[in-house]
């Protein structure tokens, strides 16, 4: 079901109304056409909006899946992405087996919009639905024409190496993604999950155009001269899990732990394990009143604070219905105090030092 949000005419799933402010979030996110901020992505003529709309859990069901998902929800959350601006799309073949590249080139034949595209290569899966690594050379070109058959597109914008696992295998995957690019299948290729060390192994083999590492309120490795390391090299840096897989949203509780699917990834995750799930929720409440005060959510502030950073091009940002994207989405022109940053920083540390004391 539909409604018409009639100040701007714009149609929006019936079920934005199960929340009292999405209607304000709807005004957010229609003012952001005109001033989402984007940063060019390191050495690439690509120039990124600072939010890019993440696809890992509209895949459905894998080893590291969200539960159930409706494919009609995933599609409309896409389209909602794009229509409030955002120009960019993060997916891998991993993602769901295949499906969730799969939705991506349904929606984007359903829209007028030309987003860039990034999707990945080196996991494959078994009879089990669970990733099985591999970056071998006939692999990586194997996985890219497979991509490009399930986007529907003739080139993808961004190809990245999803882990550097076998660690001994990532020059020959590098090595092969290099010709796919000087072939013109790929425009730019980059790297997920690597280190400093991974990366220089690479690096003089062919340009890494980008790093995609984990980076939230509550892992921070990144800080520890990974995104410094990235700057002098002008390497873009796109972040993912910006909310911690929803735990920064301020819509977890003990209660929605409780009822995810079986099949949900994170009821495995540590950070949704005692003592951290209930420190987490703690340090949520407080960081609700720093965006409260603010006239913003909990989810826009969790990803405002990671591209506080100048070193980062981008914050990855998953939606499985329109309604979280709509939220979402609004981050992007949000620039925070050094005033808010110092207090988050002081909420930091003493969650840093409660967890450290269970």
């Amino acid at each position: 079901m539909l409604f018409s949000c009639c100040w701007y005419g714009d149609i929006y799933p019936a079920s934005c109304l199960k929340w009292p402010i999405n209607l304000l979030i709807i005004a957010q996110n229609r003012n952001m056409l005109r001033r989402m901020q984007s940063r060019q992505l390191g050495i690439t003529d690509l120039t990124l909006t600072t939010v890019g709309l993440g696809t890992w859990a509209i895949g459905g069901p894998w080893q590291f899946g969200w539960g159930p998902q409706d494919d009609n929800e995933a599609i409309a959350a896409i389209l909602a992405g794009l229509d409030a601006g955002i120009n960019w799309i993060d997916t891998a073949p991993i993602y769901g087996l295949g499906h969730s590249e799969e939705l991506v080139g349904k929606a984007l034949r359903q829209t007028k919009h030309k987003p860039y595209i990034a999707t990945k290569c080196g996991l494959l899966w078994n009879e089990k639905r669970e990733k099985v690594p591999c970056l071998k050379r006939k692999s990586i070109a194997k996985e890219c024409h497979a991509s490009l058959k399930r986007l529907g597109v003739e080139v993808i914008d961004l190809y990245q190496m999803h882990w550097p696992d076998p660690e001994e295998d990532i020059e020959q995957a590098w090595e092969e993604m290099a010709k796919l690019a000087d072939a013109g299948k790929v425009r730019y290729i980059g790297v997920s999950n690597f280190s400093m060390e991974q990366i220089e192994r690479i690096r003089m083999i062919y340009d890494v155009a980008s790093l995609q590492p984990p980076y939230s309120m509550l892992h921070r490795e990144v800080e520890d001269g990974l995104l410094e390391y990235c700057a002098e090299l002008n390497i873009g840096v796109i972040v993912y899990s910006p909310m911690q897989r929803g735990l920064l949203t301020g819509r977890f509780s003990r209660q929605r732990l409780e009822s995810l699917p079986l099949d949900d990834h994170r009821r495995r995750h540590p950070d949704f394990q005692e003592p951290n799930f209930s420190a987490a929720l703690e340090l949520v409440e407080d960081l609700k009143k720093v965006a409260q005060r603010n006239g913003r959510t909990c989810a826009q502030l969790a990803i405002s604070w990671v591209l506080r950073r100048s070193e980062v091009t981008a914050a990855i940002v998953g939606a499985r219905r329109p309604e979280q994207i709509i939220e979402t989405a609004p981050a992007s022109d949000w620039n925070l105090s050094r005033k808010d940053i110092r207090e988050i920083e002081q909420l930091l540390a003493e969650f840093k030092e409660k967890v450290a004391g269970y």
